[in-house]
Order: C-alpha cells, then structure tokens, then sequence
C-alpha cells in the first residue's frame, strides 16, 4: 500500500494550494484519511482528517475556516484545499490512511505518504 501526495509549492501569505493524495490498490478509498504536518524543529501535528464517505470531517483549530478536506473516492484520491495560508502554516505534509479509530493521532494511521513541501512567504 503506497500514497503519494503531491501539491505542495511556494505561495504567499494569503494564497491559496491545493494538495492532493492518492494510493495504489484503493487505498484512499478504503481508508479514513488524514493530512499531518511537520515544521522544521516541531514534531509532526494533525492538520485533517475526513471518513471514508466524506460526511464527517475534522480540522485542528488553526486551520479552520480556511482548510478544507475532500475526496474522491471514484479517483482514488484526498485532497486538501489550503487557502489564507499563513507563514506559520509552512510544513511538510503528509497524508496518511489508516481505520479512523483515533483520527488526530499519528499511532492511528498505518500508511503514510513522502511528504510534499508547502512554503508560504510573507
């Protein structure tokens, strides 16, 4: 099982990305989905989460109101809408899957994405 998420870039403050996640063999399909990030220096933090049908959706305090997480599940993929981006919202982001047990934690996703670099310059 591999996810790959992608997107990522250099933005502005106040600009906007969109970051997408997709896996081999249906993995975004079968899978509550999450995104986390990891600041240079910081330890890795939820950022989303969404369940499998795409009703119940999940958001750490200060991305909401400006993140939005979506799927796919036809095109296998998650995606992350990220706009007001924010110098501190600077992270690598990851996607992970996992069975949406405990959907804030990293011990609650089994499979992970590389990482895809999001820097946002004031």
């Amino acid at each position: 099982v591999q996810l790959q998420a992608y997107g990522g870039g250099l933005v502005q403050a106040g600009g906007s990305l969109r970051l997408s996640c997709t896996g081999s063999e249906h993995t975004v399909s079968n899978y509550y989905m999450g995104w986390f990030r990891q600041a240079p220096g910081k330890e890795r933090e939820f950022v989303s989460a969404i369940s499998r049908s795409g009703i119940v959706t999940s958001y750490t305090d200060s991305v909401k109101g400006r993140f939005t997480i979506s799927r796919d599940n036809a095109k296998n993929t998650v995606y992350l809408q990220m706009n007001s981006l924010k110098g501190e919202d600077t992270a690598v982001y990851y996607c992970a899957g996992g069975l949406g047990k405990v959907i804030r934690a990293i011990g609650g996703y089994d499979y992970w994405g590389q990482g895809t670099q999001v820097t946002v310059s004031s």
